[in-house]
């Protein structure tokens, strides 16, 4: 059965599944904006919002010789209010009446408590929010209680600050509401200082990962050798590798470094040299991270291993302990991704022999 205002017929029906006009008589009339009358029932009504169920209960003035109770539903338009009472009966909204109502029916979802049609209106408008029309929704959001709402504009207001400032709406937060304001402009500084935070993270991680690989590259030269450096037994029985390694950027700068070091006269004179001591905190670094410096063949890892018990009875250097926890963790990380990485080739290697078996069998 539809429901119409009584006064200018706009073609809004209301539609219910629950009650019939035929059935149950209306006794409750719903006067909008534009003195539209719209015929409801109390129980139905009642049912769907707690306010209107105090409305309701409350003793009503005489008005003449009529029984239905008025209600007055005034300050958004007409049809606003007749797709408001619709969903009251059944719980729908179309596309075209979110996109023409979706704010007007989240202030009336938020002021009768409809939870239901709130969360619908809070999603559909958020869906819809432009750089346009972010800070009249944001100042909506915020009066209704919608923080998912109001972190969404929050975002969009912070990507497109440029632009949105730039609005009406924006020049009048500016002269009205400065708290507001206030809070806009705290939110995307604290969200800046977030990004500017994950950026020096990852600079910080990247960093991080090299030095392990170049910890991995200096016990792989020092071990096995590779194209310029290795050890003086495979050097002196022609066993160094001529082939690059799976690093060999970072190996082969490591090896140039290498053979620096050796024969560079500042370090030997002692007047210092950049690359030279940059050699050295490399092999403390390794020799802060390594486990086993009896049998390990990198230059200067046992004698920095002693010098390093006998440091940590004088002072300890904090900075340089955390560096050094920080690339054996992503030293281990990295080894377990590789090794993580070697099984799944070794099983999808064997996944294709057992299938290429299979195929041969049954053609064969």
């Amino acid at each position: 059965m539809a429901i119409t205002g009584t006064e200018n017929n706009d073609g809004v029906s209301l539609i219910t599944d629950k009650i019939s006009y035929d059935l149950v008589e209306t006794d409750v009339e719903i006067i909008t904006s534009g003195r539209r009358r719209i015929p409801a029932h109390s129980g139905v009504l009642a049912a769907a919002s707690p306010v209107l169920t105090n409305i309701i209960e409350k003793p009503r003035k005489s008005h003449g010789k009529s029984l239905k109770r008025v209600i007055k539903i005034l300050g958004v338009p007409c049809d606003a209010v007749s797709v408001f009472v619709r969903f009251l009966y059944s719980p729908s909204l179309t596309e075209k009446e979110m996109e023409n109502y979706g704010i007007h029916l989240l202030a009336l979802s938020h002021v009768y408590m409809v939870t239901q049609l709130k969360q619908r209106c809070t999603k559909g408008v958020g869906e819809r929010v432009t750089a346009e029309n972010v800070v009249d929704v944001l100042q909506l959001a915020r009066l209704c209680d919608a923080p998912g709402l109001c972190l969404k504009c929050m975002r969009l207001i912070h990507s497109k600050f440029k632009t949105v400032e730039q609005t009406e709406g924006w020049k009048f937060l500016q002269e009205h509401d400065p708290f507001l304001e206030l809070d806009i402009l705290q939110f995307i500084d604290d969200a800046e200082s977030r990004k500017k935070r994950r950026r020096r993270h990852r600079r910080e991680q990247n960093l991080y990962m090299q030095l392990s690989e170049a910890m991995e590259c200096i016990e792989h030269i020092c071990t096995e050798g590779c194209t310029l450096v290795g050890p003086s037994s495979n050097l002196d029985n022609n066993k160094l590798k001529t082939g690059p390694c799976s690093a060999f950027s970072t190996c082969y700068g490591l090896q140039l470094l290498i053979r620096h070091f050796a024969v560079c006269k500042k370090r030997v004179d002692g007047k210092g040299c950049i690359r030279c001591k940059r050699m050295i905190q490399l092999l403390r670094l390794h020799s802060s991270i390594c486990d086993q410096s009896e049998s390990c063949r990198v230059p200067l890892c046992r004698q920095f291993k002693q010098r390093g018990e006998k440091d940590k009875k004088m002072v300890e250097d904090t900075k340089w302990n955390v560096l050094v926890r920080r690339v054996a963790s992503a030293k281990a990380m990295c080894s377990l991704s590789q090794s993580k990485k070697k099984k799944s080739e070794v099983l999808f290697k064997e996944e294709a022999e057992d299938f290429i078996r299979i195929r041969k069998t049954k053609f064969f």
